[in-house]
């Protein structure tokens, strides 16, 4: 399906010219319309198929710009994934300036990413430890907040986040929407679906033949004192 055909604002088509998109992953493809139509998604999906376009689009035309309060929050395991998130969806907001988005993350300045708050953001893009701390330091307020993705869930949530991130689902009471996306779809994070999710679409998404090279493995018995001389002949 090409990007052209999607119905969303002329803002989105724009953005993703610019990006340089013009056909839909497979992902993209089977979560936006859903996503779109306010679904709760739990997808299972490898990394590089397209995921934060197949969340990112929807949660951006869910966005009510006039309201300069967090409307939509994202929860990715670690920093770098945070931060590679926020610069997609600010590149998916590109023609839309009245729509912020804001990235935090443990290992940073908490008092500039509360400045970054306070100055008004739609978009939070956040790792759960961090997300708490500013809860906490009430400088966040989510009480607005109806859209919840949850982007590499598995790893998230078998890294200790588990009870962070059913305290954050939890606080949200204006929550929507909650959708997923894992590589896989372990017993924690069926739990959340279980737990807050309502008739949620459920897609999978195979590997690319390119994303799982053939590598054929060998063994090499070797004693302590041949170590070096085996290992330098077969390099």
């Amino acid at each position: 399906m090409l990007y052209s055909e999607l119905q969303c604002s002329e803002a989105i088509h724009k953005a993703v010219e610019r990006m340089g998109f013009a056909e839909m992953t497979e992902i993209q493809e089977k979560t936006i319309p859903l996503m779109l139509a306010g679904h709760d998604v739990i997808a299972k999906a490898p990394t590089g198929t397209g995921k934060t376009c197949a969340f990112g689009i929807p949660v951006v035309e869910h966005i009510q710009p006039e309201n300069k309060y967090p409307q939509a929050v994202i929860m990715a395991p670690t920093r770098e994934l945070a931060q590679q998130i926020a610069e997609e969806l600010t590149n998916l907001t590109y023609f839309m300036p009245e729509v912020q988005v804001a990235c935090v993350y443990g290992g940073a300045n908490m008092e500039k990413q509360a400045k970054r708050l306070a100055e008004g953001c739609q978009i939070v893009v956040a790792t759960p430890g961090r997300l708490m701390d500013h809860y906490k330091h009430h400088s966040i307020d989510i009480s607005h907040v109806t859209q919840i993705v949850l982007d590499e869930a598995d790893e998230m949530l078998n890294m200790g986040f588990y009870k962070d991130v059913r305290h954050i689902i939890e606080m949200m009471k204006a929550r929507k929407a909650l959708s997923m996306f894992s590589a896989t779809i372990s017993r924690e994070v069926m739990d959340i679906g279980w737990l807050y999710q309502h008739n949620a679409e459920e897609i999978t998404v195979q590997p690319r033949e390119e994303s799982q090279p053939k590598i054929t493995q060998y063994m090499l018995e070797t004693s302590g004192r041949n170590k070096l001389s085996d290992l330098a002949q077969i390099i």
